[in-house]
């Protein structure tokens, strides 16, 4: 990182044992060092937008955070941690934000003056006794430092794990509604006529011996038919208006009564399925008017 420079109010100070104070102690015009390079000049185009170190500083997630950060930067061990140079950095970023007007929460200022409580044990540290050894001041901020780590390090490892929602999504589209949508097939007229043939190998099998029968009228048979299918609900199969008994004379006579009832609108051959048995019904829109009295009135 690229440590800004002061104002030119004046000399600038030195601060702390860094590379940055000891290239400003052979060369007061230093801007900056970077990668170990001393810069003099700021390049020409180079913008530093005036909000970037607002930015910057804002980034950190605590004063542990810029502790840790100012740490690592040294490239050096935790527990090597030279607290005079580490507290003067921190110190220097707590006027920053204090010159940007960034509010300071109370822990920065409690780690600052931690900072400043181990720097002065440092320089004014008792010599041990034979009795108690004198402990290092840095141990528990070492600690603290070191318990910190792992969790920023456990919590950036979980960070990359795939996450739901993150980089992972699950399918959430509604599947359609399917309507079902059951069309009546028509019948044809091969169908009757193959269901006729039916009816007429019956009667055949049910004749054992000729009667003479009296004239049967269409007429009548339409107003029998439908009385049938009103006695049914209005849904009678094909084959049940047939009398075997009768003979071939009275099946083609209610076969002709059954066509005329469909040809007049009065009734409907309906089937379940191709080539399923077929149904004789009255329509639903004359359901409540087809009577036999009206057949006989037509």
């Amino acid at each position: 990182m690229t440590e800004p420079r002061p104002p030119d109010d004046g000399p600038a100070p030195e601060r702390g044992t860094g590379r940055l104070s000891d290239a400003r102690r052979r060369d007061d015009n230093v801007v900056a060092v970077v990668g170990g390079q001393v810069v003099s000049e700021s390049p020409r185009d180079l913008y530093i937008p005036p909000d970037a170190l607002e930015v910057f500083l804002d980034a950190f997630e605590g004063p542990m955070d810029l502790l840790l950060y100012l740490t690592r930067r040294q490239n050096i061990d935790i527990e090597q941690i030279r607290v005079a140079e580490i507290t003067e950095q921190y110190m220097h970023y707590i006027e920053l934000m204090q010159t940007l007007k960034l509010e300071l929460a109370g822990e920065y200022l409690l780690m600052a003056a931690t900072l400043a409580q181990i720097k002065s044990r440092l320089l004014l540290r008792q010599p041990a006794t034979e009795d108690d050894e004198a402990a290092d001041p840095r141990a528990e901020l070492i600690r603290r430092l070191q318990d910190y780590e792992r969790v920023k390090l456990a919590a950036e490892r979980l960070d990359d794990l795939p996450r739901l929602e993150r980089d992972l999504h699950t399918a959430r589209a509604a599947r359609p509604e399917l309507v079902k949508r059951h069309a009546e097939p028509s019948v044809d007229l091969r169908e009757v006529l193959l269901a006729l043939g039916d009816v007429m190998r019956r009667a055949d099998f049910k004749q054992h011996h000729a009667v003479e029968f009296e004239g049967l009228s269409v007429r009548e048979r339409m107003s029998t038919v439908l009385a049938r299918i009103g006695a049914d609900a209005g849904f009678v199969p094909f084959d049940a208006l047939f009398d075997p008994s009768e003979g071939r004379e009275g099946v083609v006579v209610t076969f002709l009564a059954l066509m005329e009832l469909v040809r007049e609108g009065m009734i409907d051959l309906v089937q379940s399925r191709p080539f399923a048995p077929i149904h004789v019904c009255v329509p639903r829109a004359q359901a409540d008017d087809a009577t036999p009295d009206e057949v006989d009135g037509s």
